[in-house]
């Protein structure tokens, strides 16, 4: 055999072990790749995305598309170093250690649990920041979300319960609610008022200690009472990144004219009820999945911006976006041709 065709086969035989090694050898990374878009004033399976009813809605146009990171790994299905090795030369994916994503101490059900719940509590900010543009008043209430195992709530109080008052006060925000039991004394009675399936009930409690101060075992969380039903619809998506195109779809239906003047538009950020628009992560597989959904215009959270910049595909124009009201004015100068479009800046 010739010194060629032995080195050939030779590196054959390192090529193919390299390669059954690769294929087997699991390692603690996720790949981050883009994911799929929906367009939060169009339909999934013919249904609305965003059904609002007892209110007039109005037609609209174009898109206003959530984007998504779609993930592969994680604690019970880690990946193997091949797919790894790929995600590491392709710039459109992100390859990032486990933990980044999966805390030691949380399960992978535990985080895509915790997803679910943040994707439900950001359509509620959606609603609320798309009323609070629009003017349109409602009530804030205080939900119970959980309680505590073994404290005084435990078993008494429901999750999805509604407080309404402490002792006989009326209370409208949880740090109310808070304030009120921190007021007391550990062995001191409190009586919540609550409902629960439509009926009003009274719930007494002894404070405990913890941490050197009273407590019942009550984890809260604001919510609202709408004077009009908003359903949203968006499948298996999770987490809270969606916020702002869930308040732009609501708006948009519930205002004469189109937001978009029927162009093709992306975007992302967590939205709060004052209507200020926050980060996310995964901004450059978003932008690609937006860009591959057809989006020529990309709503980037202000402190996205500089990442933004690094890795915008050819032919997304990044529109800086810190809150849901200019949102919604860079929306309506880009349709017009007239007034400011805040734009991405280095």
């Amino acid at each position: 055999m010739s010194r060629r065709a032995l080195t050939l086969l030779v590196s054959g035989f390192l090529v193919l072990a390299l390669g059954i090694v690769g294929a087997v050898v699991d390692v603690p990374y996720v790949v981050l790749s883009p994911g799929p878009t929906e367009n939060t004033i169009g339909e999934i399976d013919k249904q609305p995305v965003i059904k609002i009813t007892g209110r007039q809605t109005y037609p609209t146009s174009g898109a206003l598309r959530l984007v998504t990171v779609a993930y592969q790994g994680g604690p019970t299905s880690q990946i193997d170093l091949l797919t790894a090795l790929r995600g590491w030369i392709d710039p459109t994916i992100a390859v990032v250690p486990q933990e980044t994503i999966f805390a030691p101490d949380r399960s992978q059900k535990e985080v895509e649990e915790e997803n679910t719940i943040e994707m439900t509590n950001s359509q509620d900010d959606a609603t609320a920041a798309a009323l609070n543009e629009l003017k349109i008043p409602y009530e804030t209430v205080i939900t119970v979300a959980s309680t505590m195992k073994g404290k005084p709530a435990d078993g008494k109080i429901q999750k999805g319960d509604r407080i309404i008052s402490v002792d006989g006060k009326p209370v409208t925000k949880t740090d109310e609610v808070g304030e009120a039991v921190r007021a007391r004394k550990p062995g001191d009675q409190v009586t919540f008022g609550v409902t629960r399936g439509g009926q009003e009930l009274d719930v007494t409690l002894s404070t405990v200690a913890a941490g050197g101060e009273p407590i019942v075992g009550i984890n809260m969380q604001p919510g609202y009472k709408f004077p009009f039903e908003v359903d949203i619809n968006v499948g298996e998506v999770g987490g809270p990144s969606a916020g702002l195109m869930f308040s732009l779809g609501i708006v948009d239906k519930l205002t004469e004219g189109q937001l978009t003047g029927g162009k093709q538009v992306a975007g992302t950020g967590t939205i709060k009820p004052d209507g200020k628009v926050g980060p996310i992560g995964g901004i450059a597989q978003k932008m690609v999945g937006a860009r591959n959904a057809g989006a020529t215009i990309f709503l980037t959270p202000a402190n996205n911006c500089a990442e933004a910049m690094k890795a915008v595909p050819d032919g997304l124009r990044l529109v800086k976006a810190e809150t849901l009201h200019g949102a919604k004015l860079a929306l309506e100068a880009l349709v017009s041709g007239k007034g400011e479009v805040p734009a991405c800046s280095g």
